[in-house]
């Protein structure tokens, strides 16, 4: 799987954020070494750089000290809200002594920020625990990953220290397209796309050219088997059409010059982030997105979009 769809992203970017929540978490140095080999492995046809993440636990200075110079941040996951988030946080108020070290090192905090609760409020509920952080730690890094709320937009303005992502699929989907019609399990993800007035402030954020919200595309990968059947894994699959959809969104506000600055400077900026030197053409050539990536489905799959990379 990953000898497959890490090309993908390796194609348009120059590097990506790689996220820890393995079947077995990427919560040791050895882990992480070993991962972030596997991915420049699979990528060796292309120039790409994993800034790799921790999976959140408590760790000692010593631990974080050690580690500062191999991740970007530290992925902190809700027990059990999200694909392989089992041994994740369930006791909040017991990892303030990582989080005062992760603010002293200057290591980011990155957060999947959903409760348990009612699913449509699962991201608002849990913006009052990242409320907390952000107020107790004012010099952490906070990034809320993949926000899908006009809550979480307007909370971001409330904190110098926290940044967003979000995802192509949140900018474009809303609940009423996975389960409205019919169920599309392949548009069903975490957190859970929500209503048209969401989807329209994140939309209204991004091409406002906000200045902490970034791209982010949480690609995830899964066969036709997790996803066609009960249960059915949460994730889209984005790495191979990001760039040419985003394109054509941004293109369709007459938003075009704020590409560039979407999918990458901002992070650049906020993480402090000096990539190599990489260049990606977009042209107006249209293409057909193929059905399957092996075993995996594409966001988009059959669709005729109007950008190709050159």
């Amino acid at each position: 799987m990953l000898q497959m769809v890490a090309p993908c992203s390796a194609a348009s970017f120059a590097g990506g954020v790689i996220m820890p929540n393995l079947i077995s978490s990427v919560d040791s140095l050895p882990k992480l070494a070993a991962y972030k080999k596997e991915i420049l492995e699979s990528c060796s046809d292309n120039m790409f750089i994993p800034y790799m993440t921790l999976f959140f636990r408590p760790y000692t200075k010593e631990e974080l000290i050690a580690a500062q110079t191999s991740i970007i941040g530290i992925k902190l996951y809700p027990a059990g809200i999200t694909t392989q988030s089992e041994g994740g946080i369930s006791d909040f108020t017991s990892i303030h002594t990582t989080l005062s070290h992760m603010e002293e090192l200057k290591i980011p905090l990155l957060i999947h920020g959903e409760s348990n609760g009612f699913v449509m409020d699962r991201e608002r509920e849990f913006l009052e625990i990242i409320q907390q952080w952000a107020e107790e730690f004012p010099h952490l890094h906070i990034i809320v990953e993949h926000i899908t709320t006009a809550d979480a937009v307007a909370f971001i303005d409330q904190y110098p220290n926290v940044s967003a992502t979000v995802t192509l699929h949140h900018l474009l989907i809303s609940l009423d397209d996975v389960v409205g019609d019919a169920l599309q399990p392949d548009l069903f993800c975490k957190p859970i796309a929500k209503r048209p007035s969401d989807r329209d402030a994140l939309r209204k954020a991004v091409f406002s050219g906000h200045d902490k919200i970034m791209f982010g595309s949480d690609s995830a990968p899964h066969p036709r088997h997790k996803k066609e059947c009960c249960g059915c894994a949460a994730g889209i699959f984005t790495a191979p059409v990001a760039l040419p959809m985003l394109a054509e969104l941004f293109e369709d506000e007459g938003k075009l010059e704020l590409l560039q600055n979407f999918t990458s400077d901002i992070a650049c900026r906020r993480y402090g982030l000096r990539p190599p030197k990489k260049t990606i053409s977009l042209i107006k050539k249209e293409w057909r997105v193929p059905e399957l990536y092996g075993d995996v489905k594409p966001f988009g799959a059959g669709k005729t979009l109007r950008w190709s990379l050159e």
